[in-house]
């Protein structure tokens, strides 16, 4: 589980950089510095599942026999860890939704202080179910090979890993949605209060940086998963994961469900 520590500790970094005491400091251009990072993040995310094939068994919810439990492999160790993680405050952090929240304790440490920059309906928003139809249904089998290699436990870990970080990149719509109000609420004003999700989609979308950002992380794919082999000068092109595969991950379901995120915020931000 150390990519998911390390995830947790960026997250917290970027907490830190945009919500000071000072409300001046919740700007686009760190919150655009944590987003690049979280790029990283799932890039590697991504080529460390690839290391597996598919590995179909680790979903059946029919085989995994544990007494009282009723789902897949992967569905129990993404319920046991958000539990565990739940009892030291994870879910405290308004940066983390979890994929269960039906089945979460209370924790049982006391909560870091996090400032309240968001407004309060930030909380019910949570599009995980979302997120999870589409890693398994649709982003999956396009970059992992066909096959079973029996590694069911590690195969779900990495799943769990790739699932957590695109939750918090996709959910930090919340706190892109907010900046926008804040820096120009003239003109979110107007939809809002029209409840007018065509019109704040159209607000919030840019073209040219999201093919700037699609053009971003697949070189970062490029350059984070080129095989390398000293004995063969002929290895240039070959990659861990298609780097495009990520740059369509990134144009089909990672920005269009962020900015869905930014809607379903801003349409509460006047409440």
């Amino acid at each position: 589980m150390a990519t998911s520590t390390a995830s947790s500790d960026e997250s917290s970094r970027c907490m830190k950089d945009e919500t000071p005491d000072s409300e001046n400091a919740l700007n686009l251009d760190s919150i655009r510095e944590c987003l690049i990072r979280l790029e990283d993040t799932i890039v590697f995310s991504l080529i460390e599942r690839a290391k597996f094939p598919f590995n179909s068994p680790a979903y059946d919810e029919s085989s995994l026999g544990i007494p009282g439990f009723c789902g897949s492999l992967v569905q129990f160790i993404v319920k046991e860890t958000e539990t565990l993680h739940a009892k030291v405050g994870r879910y405290e952090n308004p940066e983390e939704q979890p994929f269960f929240p039906d089945y979460l304790p209370p924790p049982l440490v006391y909560p870091h202080n996090y400032p309240q920059v968001l407004h309060p309906a930030a909380a019910s928003i949570n599009i995980n179910k979302t997120i999870w139809d589409m890693y398994f249904n649709q982003l999956l089998p396009l970059f992992t090979a066909k096959g079973d290699d029996g590694n069911y436990c590690t195969t779900a870990v990495c799943d769990l890993e790739c699932l957590q970080v695109l939750s918090r990149r996709i959910h930090y719509g919340k706190f892109v949605a907010e900046v926008k109000f804040r820096d120009a609420p003239q003109d979110y004003g107007p939809a809002i209060r029209a409840q007018d999700r065509d019109a704040l989609m159209k607000l919030l979308t840019f073209e040219s940086v999201e093919e700037m950002v699609k053009r971003r992380v697949e070189k970062k794919a490029m350059v984070f998963g080129q095989e390398v082999n000293l004995k063969d000068k002929d290895d240039k092109g070959k990659y861990k994961v298609d780097p495009s595969i990520v740059s369509r991950l990134y144009g089909e379901w990672v920005m269009p469900l962020t900015k869905l995120v930014q809607v379903e915020y801003l349409l509460r931000r006047l409440d």
